[in-house]
């Protein structure tokens, strides 16, 4: 009875374990979808004369916290005017 009872409960983990592993595999593929759909986005607005790398840290600064934002912009400017670069 021991014996059935570890084989039953393996098989339970399996199935489980199993479970994880494919959702994990269909959340990679949906992932690959989308990077290839934000590569498209990037690549038309490319086509349409826009620059990418601009576009890429406007949408990496609107992920920022405003506050930190705006202490980081106040830093960066002082840095500036104490090296004259303003």
């Amino acid at each position: 009875m021991n014996e059935m009872t570890s084989d039953t409960a393996y098989d339970v983990t399996a199935d489980e374990l199993r479970s994880f592993i494919e959702r994990f595999e269909r959340l990679e593929a949906e992932k690959k979808d989308i990077a290839d759909q934000q590569k498209e986005v990037m690549a038309e607005a490319k086509a349409r004369g826009y620059d990418t790398r601009v576009m890429r840290k406007v949408i990496a600064l609107r992920k920022r916290d405003k506050d930190d934002l705006a202490e980081e912009e106040a830093l960066l400017e002082m840095y500036k005017q104490a090296l004259g670069m303003m």
